[in-house]
């Protein structure tokens, strides 16, 4: 957790998933008198119980009502339908938001939907930045998310010490949709590379090389990465079952590709690595981790 402090505020988080649950719950641990909702009530309850001690967990029964008294609304659901379910119409948050209030969206999402709800909001007198996140859920656990934000300038400055509660680095990329699209480009970087990762072992295991050896030789030069320090032993040992689920990343990459049509991008590599993605789906590889692509070269 950031050592910058943030006066307490009665705040909202809607969206207690692997990512958001922990989230909030830092906001809570910081002080922060916070009031959540969740699409499954019982999670919700479950959040409140275990941050009981804290200055005043509240649960909500719509996101109107998680909004009502809240300075800042967090949110991270799964998609951008899900966002709108959440922000619009009569039980959204920005119907129980009051005016200047400031609405922070971490869910990875579309550039245009952040767009879309930036005009919304502030047809309303709200402010709207879009925030996706990096660092997986042990960097949520842990406080150490890496936030790209995009939006106006002063409602960032108001945000930015309350999101440092669970993040190791909070930063304006430019205006609305500025997040999005940072977190695309981290997406790009992220499918080329692992799938250069699974290549290399896959490779080596063929050659007869030790490869855990091999790994930890390489990782003190120029090949080291945060994928090969962290999922490198793994995925010699075939194990996959935690982290970055395999689904989320297809859905990641639609929205990169998308927007590479919008912007007239070539992302050749990209396009390639996705569909490798959807190999491991079929092989039932749904909610492994991103760096089971290796499977497919086994």
């Amino acid at each position: 957790m950031s050592s910058i402090a943030a006066q307490p505020l009665s705040v909202a988080f809607l969206g207690l998933g692997v990512m958001g649950y922990p989230m909030a719950g830092h906001l809570a641990r910081a002080g922060h008198r916070v009031t959540v909702y969740n699409r499954t009530p019982a999670k919700a309850a479950q959040w409140c119980a275990e941050y009981a001690g804290t200055a005043g967990p509240r649960q909500a029964a719509t996101p109107r009502e998680a909004a009502e008294a809240a300075a800042i609304v967090f949110c991270c659901v799964g998609n951008d339908d899900d966002l709108r379910s959440v922000v619009l119409g009569e039980q959204g948050a920005f119907a129980g938001m009051a005016p200047g209030a400031i609405f922070v969206d971490h869910t990875t999402a579309s550039a245009e939907v952040a767009r879309e709800l930036n005009a919304a909001a502030q047809a309303l007198g709200l402010q709207f930045i879009d925030a996706p996140v990096s660092g997986g859920q042990a960097g949520a656990q842990n406080g150490q998310l890496t936030v790209m934000c995009g939006g106006d300038a002063a409602a960032f400055a108001a945000v930015q010490p309350v999101a440092m509660a669970f993040a190791r680095a909070c930063t304006l990329l430019g205006d609305s949709g500025a997040g999005q699209l940072a977190k695309m480009v981290n997406q790009i970087c992220l499918a080329g590379l692992i799938q250069g990762l699974s290549e290399a072992i896959a490779f080596g295991g063929k050659a007869g090389l030790d490869m855990e050896q091999v790994l930890e030789v390489i990782g003190k030069g120029a090949a080291q990465s945060w994928q090969m320090d962290s999922r490198g032993k793994t995925m010699i040992a075939d194990q996959f079952d935690f982290g970055f689920a395999v689904d989320w990343m297809r859905k990641d990459l639609g929205l990169v590709l998308d927007e590479a049509k919008r912007n007239g991008a070539r992302l050749p590599v990209t396009a390639l690595v996705d569909q490798f993605y959807a190999d491991v789906q079929q092989m039932g590889g749904n909610r492994w981790d991103t760096s089971s692509l290796i499977k497919r070269l086994k």
